[in-house]
């Protein structure tokens, strides 16, 4: 079992222990590819950890972009958590329903936004059903609360400061998606993206971050899995999959690891597929 740390990772004993603490907040950040036939806010309504509220990665997002669920305006951000009673003093704990996916972009996400007590759920809503823990359907009652937020601007980066890493090789940018998508074998599940990857980007599907249950592994088991895929963890990291929700996972587990120069590109994939001025590499290379 991992062990408990409320900026990074928390176990559902963790999470039971603390869950009528006056000062813990808990988000349900459930969100699916379209293709997997699945309503996260439906889910929600249905079953939910005690106290939870819905964290919807689509609505808080920056609407003006054409590019999925990015990062949102600060002043959109702070609206919608003080909607949520989510603000200052809290401790934040987030899951969702895959086990451990979406979660981790809503943890980068308040990190990004100068947040640091947040944790991911190991294992998530379906490790926390299947111990036969506590639900309840009922929305919680909110009280607003301020959030203060100071932007940490390295842990994004966009599409030409990833140009200008993959030209110079002077950061290890990490591919989150699976391997036959890194390679360009099969095609890209959102329509007008070409396949391959990033020049100089090493392949770290993250389903290989995690165990069985979903649950993420021990750190030396993901210092292994990133040393097996030529991972160089002295240089800084840039994480990218297909449109920046999975890339997370990666910079989840390089905190785990204590590797603290990451920074996610947040257009991932989805931007950088659709430019065909931008190089693009397939097979393993």
């Amino acid at each position: 079992m991992a062990q408990d740390d409320p900026k990074t990772l928390v176990s559902t004993n963790w999470l039971a222990a603390h869950l009528k603490d006056p000062d813990l907040r808990i988000l349900d950040a459930s969100w699916y590819m379209p293709d997997a036939g699945r309503d996260p806010k439906a889910e929600y309504d249905a079953a939910h950890i005690p106290g939870a509220r819905f964290f919807d990665i689509d609505d808080i997002s920056d609407q003006r972009s054409d590019l999925p669920h990015m990062v949102p305006p600060v002043e959109k951000f702070m609206s919608r958590m003080r909607a949520m009673g989510v603000g200052d003093g809290h401790q934040v704990v987030v899951y969702d329903g895959a086990g451990l996916m979406s979660a981790a972009r809503v943890w980068w996400h308040f990190r990004l936004m100068g947040q640091p007590n947040i944790a991911v759920l190991d294992g998530g809503f379906p490790k926390w059903q299947a111990e036969g823990r506590e639900i309840e359907d009922m929305a919680p009652i909110v009280r607003d609360r301020h959030m203060t937020v100071r932007v940490q601007n390295h842990m994004v980066r966009d599409v030409t400061q990833v140009s200008a890493a993959s030209k110079l090789g002077d950061h290890e940018i990490i591919d989150a998606r699976a391997a036959a998508r890194f390679r360009g074998e099969v095609p890209e599940p959102r329509e007008g993206l070409r396949g391959g990857h990033i020049p100089g980007s090493r392949n770290v599907p993250f389903v290989d971050l995690l165990n069985a249950d979903k649950t993420m592994k021990e750190p030396d088991a993901l210092r292994a899995v990133f040393a097996a895929a030529g991972v160089d963890l002295s240089k800084p990291a840039i994480t990218t999959c297909g449109s920046g929700v999975t890339a997370a996972i990666i910079s989840l587990a390089m905190e785990r690891i204590g590797k603290s120069d990451h920074s996610v590109y947040d257009g991932s994939w989805s931007e950088w597929g659709a430019f065909p001025t931008l190089p693009i590499a397939t097979g393993d290379a």
